[in-house]
């Protein structure tokens, strides 16, 4: 593994029980209310019961487990050791283990770690595409994962809003994909609250909407609707206000720039 990746799993290993325990995820509260997908995922993707989802960059599995409680077959593939056997508790918990598996692999790996199983949907969910510096390669992996007229669902930080400071108040980092030149963080915290992280240092690289949609293109897939919107799911600026349903906003006086997006697109049949 390239030394920045090295670090990036690194620190994703130390996030697993911090997030775990944080408010922002509230396990507990979710095995409780056990909710399925968002609406809008919903809507996007219909009813998905019997069906085969493989969620890329999952994590400790929690947006996974909601689709499986929806009755989809869901895989989820993470970089982390320590986020995966996470996932598997959690849908052991949960009750879910029979509906859903966990492996743990590298994007990039993502074909031959899943034996090149072929998937009805490929869901890709909030900040996954900065931990990669290839998008056109991720774009080939998805597609290959896709069954015959299988679908994509990808919802990420939107490019532009990656290129602001912290304080989002100006741009600081470039709009378009470099591989040799990612963005570099230390801080011992993470997007939740909880105790301060172990491994600090992170590598992330930004992608333009035009690169991203070409990744897609350029392997055979079919683009359905892209739709940039004004919220996102983190307090990503300090500014940002919560809109009471778990989203964060522009607040009104200040501009309203594209926060995050959607992209479906779909295999050929």
């Amino acid at each position: 593994m390239e030394p920045q990746l090295e670090s990036n799993l690194l620190n994703w290993n130390s996030r697993v029980s911090v997030h775990a325990k944080s408010r922002f995820y509230d396990v507990e509260g979710w095995l409780h209310n056990a909710p399925g997908p968002p609406p809008r995922e919903v809507e996007a993707l219909g009813d998905l019961a019997g069906k085969t989802l493989v969620h890329l960059q999952c994590h400790f599995g929690m947006d996974t487990l909601s689709w499986a409680i929806a009755g989809t077959n869901v895989t989820g593939l993470d970089f982390s050791i320590a986020a995966i056997d996470e996932a598997n508790s959690l849908a052991e918990r949960a009750g879910l283990s029979e509906r859903a598996s966990f492996v743990c692999a590298n994007v990039y790996d993502a074909l031959e770690a899943l034996q090149r199983k072929r998937f009805d949907v490929v869901y890709v969910s909030l900040g996954s595409l900065c931990w990669l510096p290839d998008v056109a390669t991720w774009g080939g992996i998805v597609a290959d994962l896709l069954a015959p007229g299988g679908r994509l669902y990808l919802h990420d930080t939107h490019p532009f809003a990656s290129c602001l400071d912290a304080d989002g108040e100006r741009v600081v980092y470039g709009y378009f994909e470099d591989p040799d030149d990612p963005q570099i963080f230390d801080s011992t915290s993470t997007y939740t609250d909880g105790e301060e992280l172990s491994a600090i240092r992170t590598y992330e690289w930004n992608h333009s909407i035009d690169e991203i949609v070409a990744a897609l293109l350029g392997h055979g897939l079919v683009l359905d609707s892209l739709t940039e919107h004004d919220w996102t799911a983190f307090q990503q600026f300090p500014w940002l206000e919560e809109n009471g349903s778990g989203s964060f906003v522009v607040p009104e006086g200040r501009p309203r720039i594209p926060l995050s997006f959607t992209i479906l697109a779909h295999a050929p049949s």
